[in-house]
């Protein structure tokens, strides 16, 4: 029996090993580390509801808001910033909103949570740009500053909302059989990802956090750039804010207590430099996807709320580790 032998390849081509060991496994390795992840939990937790629909659409809908916050954090971080304010920003948004809708209408009410970000994120942004504070600190006392005003003004006691309008808008309504906190995250996602990718803005925040000096000198105005991702981060919060207003009905101080972790957890497992230069808002989701999917499979086994903290303080210094080794291997190569 005669043996066809395939002709050997062209020179020059690459071989399927070439090709293999030309991939950069680094740049999947969020989406890989979501696959693992989620088939972990289907098999450990199979049983116990976690692959259900119902538990899936919870999965997502606890992704939205955080996915909204995670996206201008993302711009934050990659222009090597941080914002530690954007939980309590939320929760005096939702706050302020409740009152505001109570007393004055819905139109009140939503003006009334939006200018809670504008005026955090001119704070933070003019005390960061132009005295040049560390975001770090600045943000660190915002955050206090905001969870104190909202608990101040409220007595630390729920704000009812009663007004279905907003209540359908911002979080309880559905667009057809898909969850509007779900077209809200899409929305914020896709934009994000043309404004980072595709615009001017977008470039400016990575030539910024990669190299301010090398900026300033192409004509970029670092300062404004600072500036404005700031400004635009609280005013996202400020959103988050009215989303969780709007889902739960009330408005709270502790709304958005701890999401300024799940947010840094989320950009940084997603691949966006810790240190600034590089950003991208698809890995932000996919690790928003993560954060939402351990914290569900903790739920389910029972495991106390405290170890969700826990467990994202481990996950941001993994994942801050693993981009530092990234830098490194970079500059080697």
């Amino acid at each position: 029996m005669s043996q066809t032998l395939a002709p050997p390849p062209p020179a020059g081509a690459p071989g399927g090993g070439s090709r293999l060991r030309g991939i950069d496994w680094r740049s999947y390795a969020i989406y890989i580390g979501f696959a693992v992840v989620f088939l972990l939990f289907a098999i450990f937790l199979g049983g116990d509801g976690f692959l259900s629909g119902t538990n899936l659409l919870n999965i997502f809908r606890q992704t939205a808001i955080i996915s909204v916050m995670a996206v201008a954090m993302t711009f934050v971080i990659a222009s090597a910033q941080i914002d530690l304010s954007v939980g309590s920003v939320a929760g005096l948004s939702s706050v302020v909103a409740a009152i505001a809708l109570s007393h004055w209408g819905l139109l009140a009410g939503i003006i009334g949570g939006l200018a809670v970000g504008l005026v955090v994120g001119a704070i933070n942004g003019g005390l960061v740009a132009t005295l040049g504070i560390p975001s770090f600190l600045v943000t660190l006392g915002m955050l206090g500053i905001a969870s104190g005003v909202a608990q101040w003004v409220t007595a630390s006691a729920p704000q009812p909302i009663l007004n279905d309008a907003f209540n359908l808008v911002f979080g309880s309504g559905n667009i057809g059989p898909v969850p509007g906190l779900i077209v809200w995250s899409a929305i914020f996602v896709a934009v994000g990802h043309v404004a980072l990718t595709k615009t001017r803005y977008g470039r400016e925040v990575l030539a910024t956090g990669g190299n301010r000096t090398a900026a300033d000198f192409t004509g970029i105005n670092t300062k404004r750039v600072k500036f404005q991702v700031l400004l635009i981060s609280a005013v996202v919060a400020s959103i988050a804010g009215l989303l969780y207003a709007g889902r739960l009905q009330s408005g709270r101080f502790q709304w958005g207590t701890g999401d300024e972790l799940s947010a840094i957890a989320a950009v940084i497992l997603g691949g966006t430099s810790f240190v600034g230069g590089i950003g991208s808002i698809w890995g932000t989701l996919v690790g928003a996807l993560i954060i939402a999917v351990m914290s569900n499979g903790l739920i389910l086994t029972g495991v106390p709320d405290v170890w969700q903290y826990i467990v994202k303080g481990l996950v941001i210094i993994g994942a801050v580790t693993l981009d530092r080794f990234r830098q490194a291997e970079g500059a080697r190569t």
